[in-house]
């Protein structure tokens, strides 16, 4: 009896292990939400009284979900890294497995390096799906980052729509012909050659994501880069929370400090 009573109290607070079967999905499903491992996702996301969530440990990729050929932890950081013998053959993410997000508030600090070739492009997926477990493929809403000097803060739309709002816009997107949105530019966030001048090529640099509603905004260093209103039929409202590691030629992205707090 006694153990029948401890499992049923286990149970009623959630501790019951869920049976990890996305992974054996076809590729084709669709999975808008990762496994949640309740104790794991606790111990990574501590949260604040403020009701902050701090999403990574500084040791392990705890709470987290990736190809262990591609990300790892060094110096406090997560990394994801590729190399010449480990490519990545198509966009790979780092999944986040504490649930899904709404309305939300996230900051981190990144660093993107680029390899030889001058190549390096990463994001922020959010309100996202998950279109194949077995490589980590991600698709919805990106806060773009480049080694470059023309994507860092935009809006774009992993494998769906696209580019939905340049560096510097403030747009509203509407349903357009077929499959493709309508996207107004209504006016100016910052601006975009100053946001570009903020950013410490190959250094710690601040992103801030704050999406409530249909409303969608991106800070770089303290600067909005987009100011997005998404009234279309297919906004996302939720989704999963997710970091891109680009396919190409090797390059380097660190993240830290990732932080978030939802908004009610």
């Amino acid at each position: 009896m006694k153990l029948l009573s401890t499992l049923l109290t286990l149970a009623a607070l959630g501790f019951v292990a869920a049976p990890l079967s996305a992974r054996a999905q076809a590729t084709s499903d669709i999975v808008n939400e990762p496994v949640f491992d309740a104790p794991r996702a606790v111990a990574a996301a501590k949260t604040s009284p403020g009701g902050e969530q701090n999403l990574f440990n500084g040791q392990d990729l705890t709470g987290w979900d990736g190809s262990p050929d591609l990300w790892s932890v060094e110096d406090g950081a997560i990394v994801g890294k590729t190399t010449a013998e480990h490519p990545a053959k198509s966009n790979t993410f780092l999944i986040w497995k504490g649930g899904t997000v709404a309305d939300f508030e996230l900051t981190c600090k990144f660093k993107i390096v680029p390899g030889p070739q001058g190549f390096a492009n990463s994001g922020i997926q959010y309100r996202s799906k998950v279109l194949d477990p077995s490589y980590w493929v991600v698709g919805g809403y990106q806060a773009d980052m480049e080694a470059g000097k023309t994507y860092t803060g935009i809006l774009y739309e992993e494998r769906m729509r696209g580019i939905l709002a340049k560096r510097g816009e403030k747009v509203t997107i509407k349903d357009g012909e077929g499959n493709k949105p309508a996207i107004e530019v209504t006016g100016q966030a910052d601006n975009s050659d100053e946001i570009q001048a903020s950013v410490k090529n190959g250094e710690w640099n601040d992103y801030k994501i704050v999406a409530k509603g249909n409303h969608l905004q991106h800070f770089v260093n303290g600067k909005l880069s987009v100011d997005v209103t998404d009234e279309s039929s297919v906004a996302a409202k939720s989704g999963v929370l997710a970091l891109q590691l680009h396919a190409g030629t090797p390059m380097e992205v660190r993240f830290k400090d990732l932080a978030y707090k939802p908004i009610k």
